[in-house]
């Protein structure tokens, strides 16, 4: 298959540890060309800088999207035929690319793939989602009811499904984002309005154009998943910023071509109210 992939991890006051333990596992694949290390920290990093990654230190925060465009953008330059978006907290069994890679080069109308993601317990992380609407974004962090909100993201985050079959889904987690870098030159990476959150929601849907974005569950990797903008009031501050920027962006609540793609993922996965 050869050297085709390259990998981007953007950090921010990262532990050294996790990030090596992380690299040692890519460092098992041969398929890879190159991981680019993107710190958004203030500070650089001696032992990332000397650790057989590329180091891009930029010295200051410039956003999740904004992070690990300036890999893509070598990805893009280098012809290099897939990238692969990946957060730091993330563990995978050493063949899990290369099962994921030889899918895509069997299906090249894929233009963007996400495997099965779990918590560190083995529970199901439900990441597969329908476009968002403002409830799905806003409404359901706010609103009170707690037997709605669940009736809600059974629909919403296709959890009807039972993560259990191959599917074309519309939004897809950054968290694992494996993409085909022709279908990103047309694209283009993250929309880099978005500072956190919402930016993987917004590129799924530009790659959805144009290719499919398909859930692949025959490959499973682990996922801390820490929620933080549940926790934390800043991130939490983020995260309603970013909607409100994807909603000025795609449209509050005349959006057809989200009416459309939701009506028609519905219908192909066989949901019935």
């Amino acid at each position: 298959m050869g050297k085709n992939i390259n990998i981007s991890i953007v950090l921010y006051n990262s532990e050294f540890a996790q990030i090596a333990n992380l690299e040692n596992l890519l460092k098992a694949n041969d398929c890879i060309n190159q991981v680019y290390l993107v710190d958004n920290s203030p500070v650089r990093n001696n032992e990332f800088e000397n650790s057989g990654s590329k180091y891009i230190f930029t010295g200051k925060n410039l956003g999740y999207g904004a992070g690990h465009n300036l890999a893509i953008l070598e990805s893009i330059k280098d012809r290099i035929k897939y990238h692969l978006v990946l957060n730091p907290d993330i563990h995978f069994e050493s063949d899990a690319l290369i099962k994921l890679l030889n899918y895509m080069s069997q299906n090249e109308d894929i233009g963007l793939i996400m495997p099965n993601i779990i918590y560190p317990d083995g529970q199901p992380q439900h990441l597969c989602k329908l476009l968002a609407s403002p409830i799905d974004l806003l409404g359901r962090r706010f609103i009170p009811f707690k037997k709605w909100i669940n009736d809600r993201n059974n629909i919403y985050e296709l959890q009807f499904t039972g993560y259990n079959k191959i599917m074309n889904v519309p939004s897809l987690s950054g968290c694992f984002m494996l993409l085909r870098t022709s279908v990103l030159s047309q694209t283009g990476g993250f929309d880099e309005r978005f500072f956190m959150y919402c930016e993987d929601n917004d590129l799924s849907r530009r790659v959805g154009q144009i290719s499919k974005t398909i859930f692949y569950p025959e490959v499973t990797v682990t996922h801390n998943y820490e929620k933080g903008s549940y926790k934390n009031p800043k991130l939490l501050r983020y995260h309603i910023l970013s909607a409100i920027k994807y909603f000025n962006k795609w449209g509050w609540f005349f959006d057809k071509e989200r009416k459309r793609i939701n009506k028609e993922t519905l219908l192909h996965l066989g949901y019935k109210k």
